[in-house]
């Protein structure tokens, strides 16, 4: 019996200990919302925006940005996978938490089972854009010009695995024509390229091209929503469904997660505190204006969102594996 007590005791204490610890939650402590890229890119922005509209929601915490990028988003994944479950490490991260299980190779952790879900973030559709040279003023003069010069048409992306890089397979297969891909190291070095005229075509998030597009220094045909968005530089541009790319809807949506093991309290108020990020006028105001979808159905929830990246992974991993791309 003697023996028993001395086992049961701790427990019982680090157990009353991590319910006051939960009721607490934050306190005083600073939350760090780990980005798995670099600092300046669309993810960086987005968590950015979130950490100062949950600040209020979690009683006026700190909420500091760290940016641990590499190896397809893995990197700054696994730092949260392997960060103590308290509350205090949490990650944002884009579809790459769907294609990383297919993408990248001896991956650390498990999407599905080493993180706790809080729940979906927004949408960031996709834009089909083009060099400002380039003669095709629609979708269909488009269509017709990549099929007169087949061959000869680079398609950038912002690396291997990359979001545009997926757009890009998914655009090549809508058209059935297979173009020569242009690997950058981000999204800056293509879009600067593209504008000059080195390459000819990319697929890339509205976060990153709608300045470009209201601006006029590239051409864009259509966006990868299912419908159509009312940013104001894109508001006339058909969706891939319209102009007959039946199948052809993609989303970089960005969702919220915390070490697997994270207590169920501590979970429902950074849950809590994110549902009411996602009202903030600010907030609000601030995707829209990029052209970004902030999330307002089921997805908002756990439940919802492990559901939604379980039928993400599905959907990309066939699709990586046709392309028999892989990052190290």
């Amino acid at each position: 019996m003697k023996n028993l007590l001395k086992t049961l005791v701790p427990v019982a204490l680090a157990v009353a200990a991590l319910c006051a610890g939960a009721r607490d939650f934050p306190g005083s402590k600073t939350v760090t919302l780990v980005v798995p890229f670099t600092a300046g890119g669309p993810t960086d922005r987005v968590a950015r925006d979130l950490a100062e509209a949950m600040r209020k929601p979690l009683g006026g915490a700190v909420v500091v940005v760290d940016n641990a990028a590499g190896a397809g988003g893995s990197i700054g994944a696994n730092k949260v996978a392997k960060a103590p479950a308290d509350g205090y490490t949490l990650l944002l991260h884009h579809i790459g938490m769907a294609t990383m299980p297919t993408l990248v190779r001896n991956i650390p952790f498990k999407v599905e089972s080493d993180f706790e879900y809080v729940g979906l973030v927004n949408d960031v559709p996709m834009t089909v854009i083009a060099k400002p040279a380039l003669p095709a003023n629609n979708y269909r003069e488009l269509v017709s010009w990549v099929n007169a010069n087949k061959g000869k048409i680079n398609l950038g992306n912002a690396g291997v695995g990359s979001a545009s890089h997926l757009c890009g397979m998914l655009f090549q297969q809508a058209l059935g024509v297979e173009m020569t891909a242009v690997p950058y190291k981000g999204t800056a070095p293509a879009m600067t390229d593209l504008m000059g005229g080195q390459i000819d075509l990319m697929c890339d998030q509205t976060t990153n091209t709608t300045g470009q597009i209201e601006a006029k220094k590239v051409k864009a045909y259509a966006v990868t929503s299912p419908k159509r968005l009312t940013t104001p530089a894109l508001k006339d541009l058909p969706t891939m469904q319209e102009v007959g790319a039946k199948d052809f809807s993609v989303s970089i949506f960005h969702g919220l997660y915390a070490p697997k093991g994270t207590p169920a309290p501590v979970l429902k108020k950074l849950n809590d505190a994110l549902k009411v990020a996602l009202k903030d006028p600010e907030f609000i105001k601030k995707q829209e204006g990029t052209g970004a979808v902030v999330v307002t159905d089921q997805r908002m929830e756990p439940a919802g969102h492990k559901a939604f990246v379980a039928a993400e992974i599905a959907k990309w991993s066939p699709v990586i594996k046709a392309a028999g791309v892989y990052v190290d």
